[in-house]
C-alpha cells in the first residue's frame, strides 16, 4: 500500500514538472515574439522619423537657388535697401559677365551696389546718392591697384582739402553673409544679415558720447573716429534673437 502511494506521488510530481516546463517554454516564446515585434516597431518608427527629417531638409533646400543671373543680382541687391524704397533704387555693380554696369535705373535718393558674383560670399550695400562721389572714388583707386590703407589716406587728404565731398549723416545699409543662395520667392539670401553705417566725418567718441569699440551685441559704436571716414556702426541682432 505504501509503495503504491509513493509511486502515485512520483507520477503526479512528474506531471506537474512537465506542465511547469511546458508553461515556461510557452511564456518564453511569447516574450520572444513580443520583443521581436517591439524591436521591429522601434526600427520602423526610427526610419519614419529619419525619412521625415530628410524630406523636410530636402524640401527646404529646394527653395534656395544660386544667384546666377542679372535678375537675381538685382533682386538680392535690393534687399539691402529700405523695403518702401526698393522699387525706386538705382542698382549698379558687376553683372554676370563681369562688367561694371547700371543693372537697374532709379528714381529716388538711393543707390544700391550689387554683390560681385566672382567673390566668395554675398555682400550688397545701399547708400544715399550723396555718398556716390566718395564710393566711386574708392572704386577708382581700387581699380588702380591701391590697397586699403592707400585708399584711406588718399581720400582723407582729398576730403580735408575739399576736393572730395563727404556728407554728414548719410547712411550706408549693408546686407551680407557667407552664402550665395537665395529664396526666389522672397529674394532673401540664405544667412545674410543687415548692419548700418552712419557717416559723421571727423566725429570723435568725446563729441558723440559713443564708445570706440562695441561694448555688447546690438549696441552702436564709432569707428575711425577723428577721420574723414568716422562713422557710427550699428549691427542688429540676427532675426529671432532678443
Amino acid at each position: 500500500m505504501t509503495s503504491k502511494i509513493h509511486k502515485l506521488r512520483k507520477n503526479n510530481n512528474s506531471k506537474v514538472s512537465k506542465h511547469l516546463i511546458t508553461a515556461f517554454i510557452f511564456t518564453g516564446l511569447l516574450l520572444s515574439c513580443n520583443s521581436t515585434d517591439n524591436t521591429k516597431t522601434t526600427v520602423e518608427a526610427s526610419s519614419e522619423i529619419e525619412i521625415t527629417e530628410k524630406s523636410t531638409t530636402t524640401d527646404k533646400s529646394k527653395n534656395l537657388k544660386p544667384i546666377d543671373s542679372d535678375e537675381a543680382l538685382i533682386a538680392t541687391a535690393l534687399m539691402a535697401a529700405p523695403e518702401a524704397s526698393r522699387s525706386g533704387c538705382k542698382v549698379i555693380g558687376h553683372n554676370m559677365a563681369g562688367e561694371f554696369v547700371t543693372l537697374k535705373e532709379g528714381s529716388n535718393e538711393f543707390i544700391v551696389l550689387a554683390d560681385d558674383p566672382k567673390k566668395d560670399g554675398f555682400s550688397a550695400a545701399c547708400y544715399h546718392k550723396d555718398l556716390e562721389p566718395f564710393m566711386a572714388r574708392g572704386r577708382a583707386l581700387k581699380a588702380e591697384g591701391k590697397k586699403h590703407q592707400e585708399i584711406f589716406d588718399i581720400r582723407e587728404e582729398e576730403v580735408k582739402s575739399g576736393q572730395l565731398k563727404m556728407p554728414t549723416g548719410a547712411t550706408l545699409h549693408v546686407y551680407s553673409g557667407p552664402n550665395t543662395q537665395y529664396d526666389p520667392n522672397t529674394s532673401k539670401v540664405d544667412g545674410a544679415q543687415r548692419r548700418y553705417v552712419v557717416y559723421l566725418p571727423f566725429a570723435t567718441a568725446e563729441a558723440t558720447g559713443l564708445p570706440e569699440a562695441p561694448v555688447a551685441s546690438n549696441h552702436p559704436w564709432i569707428m575711425n573716429p577723428g577721420t574723414h571716414r568716422a562713422h557710427i556702426m550699428i549691427s542688429p541682432l540676427p532675426e529671432g534673437e532678443d
